[in-house]
C-alpha cells in the first residue's frame, strides 16, 4: 500500500521550485520518508537540518530551535508558519528530545541502552546531527584530545638555552616564543594570530628549535600543507625567508641552512592526503597512515569538519601537528568552524598551574595571573600571538575595530583615513568601480591596467625563458590588485561585477572577449580535478602557448614555479577579475577594494568584513551603494551550530 505524501514534504518541495530551499533537503526528506519517518514534525526538522548544513551548521540545537527557530533557520515568520501549520510542536526541548528519539532512524547516542544501528540521524548532547558530521566530530575530538595530552619528555633546560637564541630578549612576555615552547612538547599545537602577528616567523622558529633538540635533525621529517595551493605556496615562501634570515642570526650553532634545504615544497592537503578522482576517499587514512615526523597547516580557518577528521585519522600517533590561523577569520565554506572551536576563549589563555609553571622555566618569563584558569587540555596546547607588526596603521586599526564589533570606531577610521591607505565609497555606484578596477584611485594607483599593459608587451621570438619570465611578470602583476564581492549575484556580486568589468575592458579594446577563452581572461578552478592537478580556488592567467599562438593555455603561479594546462582540459572554471572574500582566503594584495551590495543579508558578517579588510596589504577600499550595509555586518557575528566545543572538553 502507498503511503500519501505529507503536507510538509510537498510543501518543502514547492518551496525549492520557487528558489528558497535546495532540492537536496527535499531528496533527503523524501529517502527518510521512505525509511518509515512519518511523523510531520520530524520530517520539518530534518528538512531544517539538510538546509542548514548548507550554511555551515554540523548540527541543529534544540535550545536555539526551541528560542527563536525563524532566527535559527533565517527563515522569514511567514514561511515557517506555513510549515508548521496544524502541527503540535513542542514547547520546550525535552519535548523535542522525546519526540525525535522515538524515531527508529535516529539513534539516541545519549541512551545507555540503545544500540547503535548506524541511523542516518544523531542526536546527541541536545543536538541533532546528520551522522557523517557527529562522526567528524567525535573523532576530531578524540584524537585532538589524545595528541594534547600525550605530554613529550623535554629537556627543559635545552629548550630554554635554544629559544634565547632563537628570539630576541624582551622585557614582556613573548607569545610567539611561548608559542614553541608549547608546541615541542606534544603531538599537537593550535598557534593563531591574527595578520601581522607572525605565525610564519614563530613556526620557523619552531622547526629550528626542533631540529637543534633532535638527536638526528638530518632525518627529521617535516611537511608542510595548506587549504589552497595558493596558501600552500605562501607559506613555504614565508617560511623559507624567515629560515634564511634566521640561518644568518644564529651563524655556525645550528647548521639551518642544509636542514632546511630538506623541507619539500608545501602542498595542498587534498594533495598531502592523496586525493582520488571520483571519490571523497583518500589514499592515506587510518590503515595507510602518512610518513611525515611533523606536519604544519596553515590556514586551517579554512579547513572543514570532513577534512580535519580525515587528516587526523591520516597521521601516526608520533608526528606532531601543528595547526596555524586566524581564528577570527570566515570558516570554511563547508560544514563546521573547527578553528574556531579548537581556540575557544584563546584571548583568555585558560592554562593550567603545570602548563604555567613549564612556561616560565622555558621562556624565563612568568605569565601574568590573569591567563592561569583551569582550561581544557587543547586551551594548554594553543597559543594566540597578540603583537601585530604589519598592522599597526589604519588599516590594521580598521581590521581591530571591525572584529571587536566596534561599528562608529570602524566607521570613523574609514571617513578619516588618508586615502593613500584607506578609501571609502559608501553611495557608490557602479561607474566609480569600472574606473577603479582599470586604474586604482589616488594614492593606490594601478588597478588592472598594470598587468593589462604587460599583456600587450608579450615578447617575440624564440627565446622560452624570455616568455616564461614575461607570464610570470603579468601573473604577480594581475595578482597585486583584487575586487573582492561578499555575495555572487546580482550588480554588486561576482556575477554581475565580472561581467561588467570584462565588458568595460573589452569595450576599451584591453581584451577581446568575443571569445571564451581570450588572452588575458583570469580565471579561478571552482571545483578539484586531480586528473590535472588543479583545485578548488587556484587563480591562473590564459594566454597564448609559447610556440602555438593559437592555442591558449591557463598558467598558475606557485612560489617561482609555474604551470599550465590547456584550456580544452579545463571544465569548472568561471571569470576572476571579482571575486569572493571567502575564496580569497590564503591570499593577500597590494591593492584590495572590498564590494558590499545595496541590501544586507545573513552572509555579509563581521568575519566576512575583516577577512576582506585583512587581504590587504598596502592598500584597502571599500565601495558599497549603501553604507548602511556594512553598520549591518559589523553588527552580525557568524554562530555555527557545533558540538565539537563540547567535545573537546570531554575528560
Amino acid at each position: 500500500m502507498m503511503v500519501a505524501t505529507p503536507p510538509v514534504l510537498e510543501r518543502f518541495k514547492q518551496y525549492a521550485e520557487q528558489g528558497q530551499v535546495r532540492l537536496l533537503s527535499v531528496a533527503f526528506m523524501r529517502f527518510m520518508h521512505s525509511l518509515g519517518m512519518h511523523d510531520q514534525r520530524q520530517l520539518l526538522i530534518v528538512g531544517l537540518l539538510c538546509e542548514l548544513e548548507a550554511l555551515g551548521h554540523s548540527c541543529i540545537k534544540l535550545d536555539a530551535l526551541v528560542a527563536d527557530p525563524c532566527a535559527l533557520s533565517g527563515w522569514d515568520a511567514a514561511l515557517w508558519e506555513a510549515l508548521v501549520a496544524e502541527m503540535d510542536l513542542p514547547a520546550d526541548v525535552e519535548g523535542w528530545l522525546h519526540l525525535l528519539s522515538s524515531s527508529a532512524q535516529i539513534y539516541a547516542a545519549d541512551k545507555a541502552d540503545q544500540d547503535d544501528q548506524q541511523e542516518p540521524l544523531v542526536l546527541h548532547r541536545q543536538s541533532l546531527y546528520l551522522r557523517r558530521y557527529w562522526r567528524h566530530e567525535m573523532a576530531i575530538a578524540t584524537a585532538a584530545r589524545q595528541r594534547a595530552s600525550a605530554l613529550m619528555p623535554v629537556d627543559v633546560a635545552a629548550v630554554s638555552r635554544w629559544l634565547d637564541v632563537l628570539f630576541n630578549a624582551s622585557d614582556e612576555i613573548d607569545w610567539q616564543k611561548m608559542a614553541c615552547a608549547i608546541a615541542v612538547r606534544s603531538h599537537f599545537s593550535v598557534i593563531t594570530g591574527g595578520p601581522g602577528t607572525g605565525k610564519t616567523y614563530t613556526v620557523a622558529r619552531l622547526l629550528a628549535l626542533l631540529f637543534a633538540l633532535s638527536a638526528q635533525p638530518e632525518r627529521l621529517r617535516i611537511a608542510l600543507a595548506a587549504p589552497t595551493g595558493k596558501a600552500a605556496a605562501r607559506l613555504k615562501q614565508a617560511i623559507d625567508h624567515a629560515l634564511s634570515e634566521l640561518a644568518q642570526k644564529i651563524g655556525p650553532a645550528l647548521p639551518l641552512a642544509e636542514l632546511t634545504n630538506r623541507i619539500g615544497a608545501a602542498r595542498t592537503l587534498h594533495s598531502l592526503l592523496g586525493a582520488r578522482p571520483d571519490t571523497r576517499a583518500f589514499r592515506h587514512h587510518a590503515g595507510n597512515l602518512l610518513d611525515i615526523d611533523v606536519l604544519i597547516v596553515d590556514e586551517a580557518s579554512m579547513v572543514h569538519l570532513e577534512m580535519m577528521a580525515a587528516l587526523l585519522a591520516a597521521l601516526p600517533e608520533s608526528t606532531m601537528l601543528i595547526l596555524l590561523g586566524d581564528k577570527d577569520q570566515l570558516a570554511s565554506v563547508e560544514a563546521g568552524a573547527v578553528l574556531g572551536d579548537l581556540c575557544d576563549r584563546a584571548e583568555s589563555g585558560n592554562y593550567s598551574s603545570d602548563t604555567a609553571r613549564y612556561i616560565a622555566s622555558a621562556c624565563g618569563k612568568e605569565i601574568p595571573a590573569e591567563f592561569i584558569a583551569d582550561g581544557n587540555v587543547i586551551a594548554q596546547q594553543t597559543v594566540m600571538l597578540r603583537k601585530s607588526r604589519r598592522f599597526s596603521g589604519a588599516i590594521g586599526t580598521l581590521a581591530l575595530a571591525v572584529n571587536s564589533g566596534q561599528t562608529e570606531l570602524a566607521i570613523d577610521c574609514l571617513r578619516r583615513a588618508d586615502e593613500h591607505v584607506l578609501y571609502w565609497a559608501e553611495t557608490a555606484q557602479q561607474k566609480t568601480l569600472l574606473q577603479m578596477a582599470l586604474h586604482g584611485r589616488a594614492g593606490a594607483e594601478g588597478g588592472y591596467f598594470a598587468y593589462l599593459q604587460l599583456l600587450a608587451q608579450r615578447p617575440q621570438g624564440s627565446d622560452e625563458a624570455q616568455f616564461q619570465q614575461w607570464v610570470i611578470a603579468v601573473l604577480r602583476a594581475f595578482e597585486s590588485f583584487r575586487i573582492l564581492c561578499a555575495v555572487r549575484e546580482g550588480d554588486w556580486g561576482v556575477s554581475g561585477l565580472n561581467q561588467s568589468i570584462e565588458k568595460h575592458l573589452h569595450q576599451l579594446g584591453h581584451i577581446n572577449s568575443r571569445t571564451e577563452w581570450y588572452s588575458g581572461r583570469p580565471v579561478m578552478i571552482t571545483r578539484n580535478d586531480y586528473g590535472i592537478g588543479v583545485f578548488n580556488g587556484d587563480i591562473g592567467m590564459t594566454l597564448p602557448d609559447f610556440s602555438k599562438d593559437k592555442v591558449q593555455r591557463v598558467y598558475f603561479l606557485d612560489g617561482d614555479q609555474l604551470r599550465h594546462v590547456l584550456t580544452s582540459r579545463l571544465r569548472h572554471v568561471e571569470t576572476a577579475f571579482a571575486m569572493t572574500v571567502h575564496k580569497s582566503q590564503g591570499s593577500e594584495f597590494q591593492h584590495t577594494v572590498m564590494v558590499l551590495p545595496a541590501e544586507a543579508s545573513p552572509v555579509i558578517t563581521r568575519e566576512l568584513i575583516y577577512t576582506g579588510i585583512t587581504r590587504a596589504k598596502q592598500n584597502f577600499s571599500l565601495l558599497t551603494p549603501v553604507s548602511a550595509v556594512l553598520s549591518h555586518a559589523i553588527g552580525r557575528l557568524t554562530l555555527r551550530a557545533s558540538g565539537l566545543q563540547a567535545a573537546l572538553n570531554v575528560n
